[in-house]
């Protein structure tokens, strides 16, 4: 049976895991090297040069502003501040769709996470089962009161289960749907400005052209 320290450790790791990534991530997107890769639309917009033909060789390759390693996440606060056309036009779609995923993930996870502790957890330890499971010397530990392992069998508190469980599914497909909704809409309505439309035209006729 799991045990607060077993969760605490997996939580720790899974912590420390996302941080690594988050810096990894931070200290990659500074790099002259890669200067194209995390700001194209910039540079189809020619408002952006590569680093890698001006400076010392070294300063070519590596970010040796130390100031800019300190304020590496900056950004976040100002692109979630950013309306989404404005983000689209600055950064692109694909940024757009992303930050939208970070969004969809806690509009489903929050209120399902609150639902959750104030309904079921409840139920869960409040019930009798491992303790009468115990006259049986069926092991486990307090951390498996939270669960539905703590409810005793045939009981109707598992009816408690069954319609968070109906609640939980249908408000997933519903932020999804609706989710998936705008994007479709937002990918539209990029693709039918005129700059994006004479792009999108040439790109085919070349396919064309090419067959």
């Amino acid at each position: 049976m799991a045990t607060l320290g077993d969760i605490g450790v997996a939580a720790a790791i899974n912590i420390l895991t996302a941080i690594i990534f988050l810096l990894a991530f931070a200290i990659l997107r500074i790099q002259p090297f890669n200067d194209r890769v995390y700001f194209p639309n910039w540079y189809l917009k020619g408002i952006r040069s590569s680093p890698l033909h001006s400076g010392a060789l070294v300063s070519k390759f590596v970010n040796l502003d130390l100031g800019s390693y300190l304020r590496f996440l900056n950004w976040r606060p100002a692109a979630l501040r950013m309306p989404e056309p404005e983000l689209i036009h600055h950064a692109g779609l694909d940024s757009a769709v992303y930050l939208r995923i970070h969004l969809t993930g806690l509009k489903i996870f929050v209120p399902i996470a609150l639902l959750a502790w104030s309904i079921l957890v409840p139920v869960n330890w409040t019930s009798d089962g491992l303790q009468l499971a115990k006259l049986r010397n069926v092991t486990s530990s307090d951390i498996d009161k939270l669960s539905i392992s703590n409810m005793e069998g045939g009981s109707d508190r598992f009816w408690t289960h069954l319609v968070m469980a109906y609640v939980f599914t249908f408000w997933t497909c519903y932020v999804l749907m609706k989710e998936y909704e705008k994007v479709a809409s937002m990918r539209l309505s990029f693709l039918q400005t005129e700059q994006n439309v004479s792009k999108f035209t040439a790109v085919a006729a070349r396919r064309l052209l090419s067959t």
